[in-house]
């Protein structure tokens, strides 16, 4: 059976354990890394591996001897409770080992999962769990965390009380980041938050956020803002340099452009438009004077260039992404004079 999306991700947080196997596999070790442990730890509870119900073994492991495999999960255990044997690096080699594990398992008998790198679309594991009529085959791919993902991960930190507004800059972390560095993020503002019952904001998100995604980006979006077109090149060079994905430029400038647009258009002027944004203190004054500088319809221009931008780098468009990126960027820029 395949399972992708939202339903990937709420079967790691409670797998089936009547199922004989799950495999997660990905180009991206950190995301398979931690949709792994998700579902080891809620198949074998928060004692399992420490009641020794929890049994690893490698790809090289099973190489060199094939039956440890079927050993392992027909073993019993000196403690009662679900049993799960983890093979970790697996390979199409490991196939046939596993098909045959996968063939003799019995209810009762510890449940297979496996991790893996890529896999290729006729690779001869992933077509083995995606057929087999009692096994779970998950694909992790790049695509950002969707909203209940990002809500599992807060509910799990503790965090109940989220403002909106909190919670739109907490979706733009989750696609900026890495998984890792996002989980990393989300128990530091849980740690931030222990003892504080008033609901989390956006400065509270700004102030734990991590400081290469809130500065170096925010300095090149402010360039933006502030129409100096010939900074822009410099500044996403630097960015492409670390590593920075165009895309997390992309929504980094959404968000901020469509604060100035929802402040130039309030009845109340940019200053109360930006009050009620709620964004980082240390950006008021200057988001509400680019505010008034660039009107609305001029916003509107600039969002939409945005949108078009961001279609682009998700389409299968084989056009350089940063280029694109930069381009749109100093056209957003130039259109203030």
């Amino acid at each position: 059976m395949i399972l992708k999306g939202a339903e990937a991700a709420r079967y790691c947080a409670k797998p089936d354990p009547g199922r004989a196997g799950l495999l997660i596999f990905g180009a991206d070790p950190m995301r398979v890394a931690l949709k792994r442990q998700d579902a080891i730890a809620a198949l074998v509870g928060p004692e399992g591996e420490a009641e020794m119900r929890l049994t690893r073994l490698s790809g090289a492991d099973l190489r060199k001897d094939a039956s440890l495999l079927l050993d392992a999960i027909k073993a019993v255990g000196f403690f009662p409770g679900p049993r799960v044997v983890f093979v970790e690096e697996a390979t199409d080699g490991l196939a046939e080992t596993i098909s045959a594990a996968l063939k003799d398992w019995k209810p009762g008998d510890a449940t297979i999962v496996v991790t893996a790198g890529g896999l290729t679309g006729k690779s001869a594991l992933k077509t083995l769990f995606e057929k087999h009529p009692n096994a779970v085959s998950i694909g992790l791919y790049d695509d950002p965390p969707g909203r209940e993902e990002i809500e599992e991960a807060l509910r799990k930190a503790g965090l109940a009380a989220i403002d909106r507004e909190a919670m739109a800059d907490l979706t733009t972390l989750a696609r900026a980041l890495d998984p890792g560095d996002f989980r990393q993020t989300v128990e530091k503002i849980a740690l931030y938050k222990f003892g504080d019952a008033s609901p989390l904001t956006p400065a509270d998100v700004a102030a734990m956020a991590p400081a290469t995604i809130e500065a170096e980006v925010d300095e090149l979006i402010d360039a933006v803002a502030e129409a100096r077109a010939a900074a822009i090149g410099p500044l996403v060079r630097r960015l492409e340099g670390q590593g920075v994905l165009p895309v997390t430029i992309c929504i980094g400038a959404l968000r901020h452009f469509r604060i100035l647009h929802a402040a130039a258009t309030d009845p109340q002027g940019p200053g109360v438009g930006i009050q009620k944004a709620r964004v980082n203190f240390k950006q008021k004054d200057a988001m509400a004077r680019q505010a008034g500088q660039w009107g609305a319809r001029k916003l509107e221009a600039a969002i939409a260039i945005l949108v078009e931008t961001d279609l682009t780098l998700r389409s299968a468009s084989k056009a350089p992404g940063m280029a694109l990126m930069e381009r749109a960027l100093i056209r957003i820029a130039m259109s203030r004079r």
